[in-house]
Parts: C-alpha cells; structure tokens; sequence
C-alpha cells in the first residue's frame, strides 16, 4: 500500500491581507463550536462570498494539517478513497546451495490510497470544496465517515476493508446554492450529518476593509468603490453575481493605471463598465438588456462617484 503525494497535504495559514472582524469572526467561532461539538461544518453561498478562504482561515485555527478536496462532476468514490494503480512484481532469488538456483516471482496489483482515505487514518482536517459538484453518488462514501467514523474500503484494496477514523480527523465543505450550473443536489442523508452555515454578502464595513488590504487603496476610494458595487448589486441589472471580487478588481486596475474614482475619469468609467456590465455574449440577449445595464452603472457612477477636483487618490503602483 502506498500513500498519495505527500505534496497534497496543506499546512494551513492566515493570508498576509486576511481580513477579521466582527463579521468574520461570528463565522469562525460558530464554525469552531460546532466542530468541536463533532459536528463537520457546511458553508454554504454564492460564489465571492468567501467560503473557501473562511474555510482555510478555520482550519488553520484548528492547527491540523489540512487535506483539500475541489469537487468534480467526473468524481467516482475511487477519486476519495483510492484504487488499483497498475501492478507491484516482487522477486526472490535463492542461491543457498550454489549448485541449486530457485526463483520465485509474484505479481499483485498496487494499491494506492486518495485524499479522503489519507485524511481519515491520519487525522487531517478535509476540506472539500463545493462538493455539491460531484455527483451524490460519488459522496455517500462520506456517510460512514461522519457518522460511524469508519471509513469502508473497496474489497479489492489489499488488506484491511476499513479504515478507522482517526479522532482528530474533521470535515469542512463549502457549496454554492443548488440553482447554479453544475451543481448537484445534495442526498439528504449526507446534509443532515453537517451543520450548515449559510452565507451571505460580507457586510459594507467588511467588503471596505478587505478592499482596502487585497487592493491597497485608500479608505475613500474604498468607499466609494464598494458603495458603487453594492448599489449595482442591489438593482439585480447584473447578469453575473457581483462581489468584493469585483470591488477588489476595479481597484487595482486604478491604482496601476493611476486613475480617479470619478465619474469623468474614462478609465474608472471603462474598468466598472468592463467589470460590472459585462455580458455573456449571448446573442440571443436583447441589446436593450446591455445598453440598460450599462447605463444603470454610468447613472451610478455619476451619483457615487461624481466628478472631482482631478487629484490623483490612488497610488500608482511601481
């Protein structure tokens, strides 16, 4: 039996521009609590919400070693637990009496185990990463895992047909709502062992400060950029969802280019319509539905961001 690449395991760390307040932290404490209560932990949002960095972030304060599982449409059990990667030949030469030689040869096929089944015998912290992406078949594996903390084994595996779960081993997956494309319907069985904590939009003050960090931009252009994407966000014009994602983009962009946050600035008019008004390219979309969106965010530019004085507030970047 071998083990997988050893490379797979992470060693979980807060990020340099991690961001913590009060919002965040209620996240991570009730996550913490109910892990430590014994219960695997559900995050559950639209995509920006920041469920896998809160993820990590939980981890880490757990001080495990951390197993990363990104879910897969093409995911069969053997993609969790393991299977038969080709064959081990073994050969014995006896010589003892030199007049006399022996050889024996024994061919079996190799075993090698996959992430969930390194996870439960070494007590890692699994995360698995919208999960909901791998068909319910593929995933009952994990009804055992959490329940009666057994993992049960193929009986091709050589060796033992089960793996006990090591006591520090636990679970955290992230999902996005079931009404996004390639997203499965989670069995119900698998959803009542979880506790799942549903998440929204970070809050105005939070979706700032975290500009702010991953943008490095003032705390004005801050507001206004995170006031602008809210608002849009709001009107639901958007074909896409719009997060702090979008705020964080539109603010790097300016601070490279050394643009304005306002109104008359073409390039800050330019990045929002590319970032925020972007289409599908669908053809059979209205070109009315595109030239209302776009307007919808050059009539909010102009209310959140209107014209300034022309001073160049964010930096400009080496």
């Amino acid at each position: 039996m071998q083990r997988t690449d050893r490379t797979a395991v992470l060693a979980a760390r807060p990020r340099a521009d991690f961001v913590q307040g009060p919002f965040v932290n209620n996240l991570t404490e009730r996550a913490v609590a109910y892990i430590a209560a014994g219960y695997p932990v559900h995050l559950r949002g639209p995509s920006g919400s920041g469920k896998t960095t809160l993820a990590l972030h939980v981890a880490h304060s757990l001080g495990r070693p951390v197993m990363l599982i990104c879910g897969d449409d093409e995911f069969g059990s053997s993609d969790l637990v393991g299977g038969q990667k080709g064959y081990q030949r073994t050969k014995v030469i006896d010589n003892f009496v030199h007049s006399v030689l022996k050889t024996e040869e024994d061919v079996s096929e190799r075993w090698v185990d996959n992430r969930l089944t390194v996870a439960c015998r070494e007590g890692l912290t699994l995360i698995y990463d919208e999960f909901n992406r791998s068909r319910p078949e593929a995933n009952n594996i994990l009804l055992s895992v959490l329940e009666e903390r057994i993992l049960v084994l193929p009986a091709s595996r050589n060796g033992a047909s089960y793996v006990k779960v090591h006591p520090n081993f636990v679970a955290i997956f992230t999902s996005n709502p079931e009404d996004y494309a390639g997203v499965h319907r989670t069995q119900d069985a698998l959803r009542d062992r979880m506790v799942t904590i549903d998440i929204d939009y970070f809050d105005r003050e939070t979706e700032i400060a975290i500009t702010r960090s991953r943008a490095e931009a003032s705390q004005e252009d801050a507001e206004k950029i995170v006031d602008l994407v809210r608002a849009y966000r709001a009107t639901g014009a958007s074909e896409f969802t719009v997060t702090v994602r979008s705020c964080i983009m539109i603010a790097k962009v300016l601070g490279l280019r050394g643009a304005r946050t306002a109104a008359d600035d073409p390039v800050f008019e330019e990045v929002c319509l590319d970032v925020l008004a972007a289409g599908a390219g669908n053809k059979s979309v209205a070109d009315t539905v595109a030239i209302r969106r776009r307007q919808v965010v050059l009539d909010l530019l102009r209310q959140y961001c209107p014209a300034d004085d022309g001073v160049v507030s964010l930096p400009r970047r080496a």
